[in-house]
């Protein structure tokens, strides 16, 4: 399995942050233009829907754990032509929140056991989505 890590400091307190994580309104401006739909109950689906050169593209999963300001966990299923969608096809998203020096610290985690799924370097701020992220957050 590949376990990619991903870390940020973000100069906004915790709440600012998880409303940027949470909130479809901002989770677009981050996420490359996606529409997440989800109720953010465990259990509940989750859904992020992207429109890219006339194209639709989607992912899909559950929301598999929610601690209100610290923590959110779910997984999806990214669909191409050589994968089923079964469980063992689905990655894990968590994205882990906490206080640090008085800066809020992201940590994104992407477990993987997708076929061809592959193991990175952990990154931080030179992933453009997290400059993205930390960007909104500090200026928001």
């Amino acid at each position: 399995m590949a376990t990619n890590i991903s870390t940020i400091k973000i100069k906004a307190p915790i709440k600012k942050v998880w409303d940027i994580l949470t909130k479809p309104e901002f989770v677009k401006q981050w996420q490359f233009g996606s529409e997440l739909l989800t109720d953010w109950k465990v259990g509940s689906d989750i859904r992020f829907k992207t429109e890219w050169e006339g194209k639709i593209f989607e992912q899909w999963g559950k929301v598999l754990d929610l601690r209100q300001n610290e923590l959110i966990k779910y997984n999806l299923f990214a669909p191409r032509p050589d994968l089923e969608d079964k469980p063992e096809n689905y990655f894990v998203m968590s994205y882990i929140l906490t206080l640090d020096n008085g800066q809020t610290k992201l940590e994104i985690v992407q477990d993987d056991n997708r076929p061809g799924a592959v193991q990175e370097e952990p990154q931080g701020e030179e992933n453009p989505i997290l400059k993205s992220l930390k960007d909104i957050a500090e200026t928001n």
